[in-house]
């Protein structure tokens, strides 16, 4: 998780005003709309903990917990077929009852 927070404050000072939506930027792509090519990810990932698979398993799920798991907002944001919407909120509506009743302990 902090390398993510690393990247995102580094992308935040490094780019204030991209427009770009992409999670990974680079010169390149930040004053464009296009995402970083797979070679230059696959580079900068190289030797860290986060994989692209988790780092986006992560941001889907959180996305979730934020906003409510509603299968049809996490479909439209992400661009998910309907299964693995439903199932990104059944684990988000799992994990948000266990804090809930954490709460109430």
């Amino acid at each position: 998780m902090k390398l993510l927070l690393d990247w995102l404050e580094h992308r935040r000072r490094r780019w204030p005003n991209t427009a770009n939506l992409h999670l990974l930027i680079n010169n390149q792509t930040a004053m464009k709309t296009s995402r970083a090519s797979n070679h230059w990810i696959s580079a900068a990932m190289r030797g860290q903990d986060a994989t692209l698979e988790r780092l986006r398993v992560d941001r889907q799920l959180e996305e979730a917990l934020t906003h409510g798991p509603d299968p049809l907002h996490l479909a439209e944001v992400f661009g998910l077929d309907e299964k693995t919407a439903m199932r990104y909120a059944d684990s988000a509506r799992a994990l948000l009852e266990q804090a809930a009743e954490q709460q109430l302990l």
